[in-house]
């Protein structure tokens, strides 16, 4: 009984320590992105074609494709780590896409291979969640209102895999899967926050959604994190069109 005991401290001890060396040889990366430059007309959404998605909202909702505040800061940019090896735990709890107010909900988010992405109807309407992947399959599935919660797991990384409804043509929502939990999407105030990084040196990607219109709205930054973390804001700017 007494070499139980002592064995259950041993492992008790050696368990503590793991933490504290993951705590000490890693740190957050924190910071800020705005926009440079003229910001486009906010742009309010017609949802009068079904009843539900217009009495959802007692003011007129808003394009979610550009949302600044009044400092010029962005919300919903995606800042990833590239290029960067994990070998730890994929998070047991559940992404969520809700379908709320005729609006998905995030609208820009990120989670790990294996993890489940929990697709939510909590509207009294019909849905059809419709994603266009570039590298996973295809997932094209309706929700009527009955149906009220649809779980799927994606099999392979891809950055910003584009999903649709196909009922309401303004339902637009962006979900990257990542190989690794070094993530964050920026909040209201332009804000993000990556914790738990090892220490070391990293290359670090800003992505905005209107990237995908062939325009300069991706920022790539190279950072050093140590003991203390690391600040690194991001200025994104409208830039030249690629060509096609």
């Amino acid at each position: 009984q007494e070499l139980k005991m002592v064995l259950r401290k041993i492992i008790t001890s050696i368990i503590t320590l793991g933490i504290l060396a993951s705590s000490i040889f890693a740190g957050s990366l924190s910071g800020r992105v705005n926009f440079q430059g003229n910001a486009p007309k906010k742009k309010t959404l017609k949802m009068d074609a079904d009843p539900v998605c217009g009495a959802a909202h007692k003011t007129p909702p808003y394009q979610q494709s550009f949302i600044m505040n009044d400092e010029g800061y962005l919300k919903n940019v995606m800042v990833y780590l590239q290029n960067v090896t994990y070998d730890g735990k994929v998070p047991e709890t559940q992404a969520v896409l809700d379908q709320n107010g005729c609006m998905y909900s995030p609208h820009v988010q990120g989670m790990m291979i294996g993890q489940e992405l929990l697709i939510k109807n909590s509207d009294a309407t019909l849905h059809n969640i419709h994603a266009l992947p570039t590298v996973n399959s295809e997932f094209n599935f309706a929700m009527p209102h009955v149906v009220k919660e649809k779980a799927i797991k994606i099999a392979k990384p891809e950055h910003a895999m584009y999903i649709k409804c196909d009922v309401h043509p303004w339902m637009k929502a962006y979900v990257s899967v990542f190989d690794h939990p070094y993530f964050a999407v920026t909040d209201d105030s332009g804000r993000y926050q990556i914790d738990n990084v090892p220490l070391g040196k990293y290359e670090v990607v800003a992505w905005h959604e209107r990237d995908l219109k062939r325009e300069g709205y991706t920022q790539t930054q190279t950072v050093e994190i140590s003991e203390g973390g690391a600040i690194l804001d991001f200025a994104l700017t409208k830039g030249e069109k690629k060509k096609k």
